[in-house]
């Protein structure tokens, strides 16, 4: 997890403000480093953290100038109840990769282009990953390329699932 010192030098030590935070009933503070205003579409950053551990809940960038948002959370906090929105009717992007949200973080702050797509790790015994290998091979792909691709089928048959469940009949049976 991100800590509070690659935060702070990250924002380059530039706090603009800090508050109380109450989480599902913790009381944390919250340290924040804003460039402008949310109308004249800069960024913002956010760390949570328990004062007395320091342990950090979450850290989030807000990119106003793109209407993107995102945010990691420390899996050892992941369930407890956070909000869906960060401002209007921007959702967050929940990131599970620290270095995919420094990149992003780093990119938003140098005003500069950023990958908007979510890194996930995944772990694959070596007998599954030489047989993706093997399949990307023949597709003449690479590997991140033919995991994408199943992915990306993977969550339309997904979705495709989920239509399907929601428009059709719900029967109702009784003794």
């Amino acid at each position: 997890m991100i800590t509070i010192k690659q935060w702070m030098e990250l924002v380059d030590y530039r706090i603009t403000e800090g508050t109380d935070y109450l989480l599902a009933g913790q009381s944390l503070f919250s340290l924040n480093s804003w460039n402008s205003r949310y109308s004249d579409g800069g960024y913002s950053m956010e760390i949570v953290f328990d004062q007395k551990t320091q342990d950090v809940y979450l850290v989030e960038v807000c990119d106003y100038q793109r209407n993107r948002a995102y945010r990691l959370i420390n899996p050892a906090h992941a369930d407890l109840e956070y909000n869906k929105t960060a401002w209007d009717d921007v959702e967050w992007t929940d990131l599970d990769v620290e270095a995919d949200w420094l990149e992003k973080a780093t990119a938003i702050i140098a005003g500069e282009d950023y990958d908007t797509r979510v890194q996930m790790t995944i772990d694959l015994p070596h007998d599954q990953l030489h047989k993706l290998m093997l399949q990307a091979h023949e597709a003449d792909i690479t590997l991140n390329q033919h995991i994408v691709k199943i992915l990306h089928g993977v969550m339309e048959d997904r979705r495709l699932e989920e239509i399907a469940e929601s428009i059709a009949p719900r029967a109702n049976f009784r003794d």
